[in-house]
């Protein structure tokens, strides 16, 4: 007997987020939906291969399947919030996000509730490439002795804080020490 491999076409609210990511001109494919069980699944989601910024592309490292409304998002904080930022206060563009991936399947640390990375809802950004060479990352520089750094560490975090539903930094807790947790949520919750 032989099984049915059928893949069905993305339901029209996720087309028409993924028309608007290819208007955005990210780089990306669509990602058949996948239930894995215990809470986690991707389900309508993307993968990103790169974003675009005013004038250039923006790599991007480590991310895996994330929902196309996060891809949206993303793309327009990448592109006006931080690269932005990069530009008018450390003076080069941002030529690569580094990021500790998207979708897992587990559990908000210390508790049993799922985590919005086991549904692809959740990027952790841990760092920037910049055009003039210089990385910078959340784990060795949000607390640079440079109050330029530091001050585009503030502004890339208060910019997220108004496109997403729930950013931690290293000021929420040890878990976040290294790297800025992205989540699309209906929650506002920035520390």
């Amino acid at each position: 007997m032989r099984q049915s491999a059928q893949v069905l076409p993305p339901r029209p609210e996720v087309r028409a987020c993924m028309a608007d990511l290819g208007a955005a001109k990210a780089a990306f494919s669509p990602v058949p939906d996948k239930y894995y069980g215990a809470g986690c699944s991707t389900v309508g989601t993307v993968r990103l291969a790169s974003l675009k910024s005013d004038d250039a592309k923006l790599g991007l490292t480590n991310l895996g399947p994330v929902s196309c409304p996060l891809a949206e998002t993303f793309a327009g904080w990448a592109r006006f919030g931080a690269d932005r930022a990069a530009q008018q206060i450390l003076g080069s563009p941002i030529v690569r996000i580094e990021t500790m991936g998207s979708y897992n399947c587990r559990n908000v640390a210390g508790s049993s509730r799922r985590s919005a990375h086991a549904t692809a809802n959740a990027i952790d950004v841990s760092g920037f490439v910049l055009a003039d060479g210089r990385r910078i990352t959340v784990a060795s520089n949000w607390n640079d002795q440079s109050p330029k750094v530091r001050k585009f560490f503030a502004t890339i975090q208060a910019s997220a804080c108004k496109r997403f539903g729930t950013v931690l930094g290293p000021a929420y807790n040890a878990a976040h020490k290294d790297h800025l947790h992205l989540e699309l949520s209906g929650k506002a919750y920035c520390r």
